[in-house]
């Protein structure tokens, strides 16, 4: 984390009402169109802090070819996404901070309406918006939970992170200052610790609309499954320690909707029979955890048959025929809804 006694606050005065920072490493193929949906803000009032994480491809040469003042370039040899981030607090000069992966995409309207709810609620230190998740070619994927939650969400939080990633809410700079910036020891769920140390001391205030396109590819840091189990217990484990609960199932809940979480993020493309045995596993544990399973049969069924899929059909003829399944199924609820 950063040391707080390294960061200068000047109270009286910001430079810009928001700054947004983008930690940046080997992101070509994404990176114009991040900036971009940066730069096409209605919100005009930004600095845009980029910081290069030692990238060996042509992102330093993207970035430099942006003729807009309100940019800022900042490179590093490589050291992760979480001091990249807290580099990017060191230059703040915002009264606001919002943080972007370098492969995701806002709408328009994101900051605009982040910063008015934050300014029409004034005991809160964040907002957020909804999500949805887009393929490589800006396609949307999933949508996302859609979750609104004001105030203090700090326990539904726990349950689960509806923020669902790091590239999502507006947050006053002296909050997460105060808290010390990302903790730098995590090597995955780095956002949602994040989010639930703010959400321990701060209200939160929602945008019910979808703002935040998150991009789901193969390489990304939230492929490493077995890596992000462990990194999300660590973030449960601890949030648990710091102040008491109102209800004593809360655990079991996270635990369910992490190993549910965990078995869809395994049964995504790209198909293969290792993660069709780690989707197993994971199935496993959520049954293990969740009290009502007997009620989510459907959705067991499902999960089940893909895994079996998965695991017993080379890939190419898995992923030709669950992609089939997936496209009919669109249809049929096209129809319904238009019938």
């Amino acid at each position: 984390m950063i040391p707080i006694d390294k960061i200068i606050i000047n109270k009286s005065k910001y430079m810009t009402q928001i700054s947004v920072i983008i930690p940046s490493y080997n992101s070509e193929k994404t990176i114009k169109k991040t900036i971009e949906s940066v730069l096409n803000q209605s919100f005009s009032d930004l600095e845009l802090i980029v910081i290069n994480d030692g990238s060996k491809d042509s992102t330093l040469e993207i970035i430099s070819n942006f003729q807009d003042s309100r940019i800022k370039i900042f490179s590093f040899e490589n050291s992760g996404g979480n001091i990249s981030r807290n580099r990017g607090l060191k230059y703040a000069a915002g009264k606001f901070v919002s943080f972007l992966d370098a492969d995701d995409i806002w709408t328009a309207d994101k900051l605009a309406s982040q910063l008015q709810a934050l300014q029409e609620n004034l005991g809160a230190k964040v907002a957020y918006s909804w999500t949805d998740s887009i393929d490589e070619n800006d396609e949307i994927l999933l949508s996302g939970m859609h979750i609104t939650v004001n105030g203090d969400v700090y326990e539904k939080l726990l349950v689960s992170n509806f923020l669902e990633n790091g590239s999502n809410p507006l947050i006053l700079r002296e909050a997460i200052i105060e808290l010390g910036g990302f903790d730098e020891s995590l090597n995955a769920a780095q956002d949602w610790d994040m989010w639930l140390r703010l959400a321990c001391k701060f209200d939160f205030v929602c945008v019910p609309s979808v703002q935040i396109l998150y991009r789901i590819s193969p390489n990304s840091l939230s492929s490493n499954l077995a890596r992000q189990e462990k990194a999300c217990l660590q973030v449960l484990k601890s949030a648990y320690q710091v102040r008491p609960l109102t209800d004593k199932n809360i655990w079991r809940l996270s635990l369910t909707n992490l190993y549910i979480y965990l078995t869809c993020k395994a049964l995504q493309q790209p198909f293969n029979r290792y993660k069709g045995a780690v989707a197993a596993t994971f199935l496993w544990k959520y049954l293990l955890n969740d009290s009502s399973r007997f009620y989510r049969v459907n959705l067991i069924l499902k999960l089940l048959f893909k895994i079996v899929v998965i695991f017993i059909l080379p890939t190419a003829l898995s992923t030709t025929l669950l992609t089939s399944i997936k496209t009919k199924a669109k249809k049929v609820k096209h129809s319904q809804i238009c019938s």
